[in-house]
């Protein structure tokens, strides 16, 4: 077979894997969603993937640690949230940073 034809059978099996996930989501008794423990690891699964995310996104290059503009823009950021400036305004020093420190030909 050829690696166009293994492409499609991967694709429609990821697609019927995230169906049947769906599925038995949907097909949970109500009153095991109903506890309150499940709405807290929910949330805490929710966190801690967003967490992970961010930290294999933001720290690694090619498998390996990569502390470069990133970081910068990660901190600066970080400095304008506790001092509470408007969202647009860490989203824009931030880049303005890691897009400086980048010309300046840091990595």
């Amino acid at each position: 077979m050829s690696a166009y034809a293994w492409t499609w059978i991967a694709i429609a099996a990821a697609a019927a894997l995230a169906w049947g996930i769906k599925f038995a989501g949907h097909s949970v008794p109500e009153s095991w969603l109903a506890n309150k423990r499940v709405h807290r690891i929910a949330g805490y699964i929710t966190v801690a993937m967003l967490a992970a995310l961010f930290a294999v996104q933001g720290f690694t290059t090619k498998g390996e640690l990569a502390l470069d503009s990133r970081l910068s823009a990660v901190l600066v950021a970080v400095a304008l949230l506790w001092r509470k400036a408007p969202f647009w305004v860490v989203v824009l020093a931030a880049a303005v940073t890691a897009a400086g420190l980048r010309a300046l030909g840091l990595p």
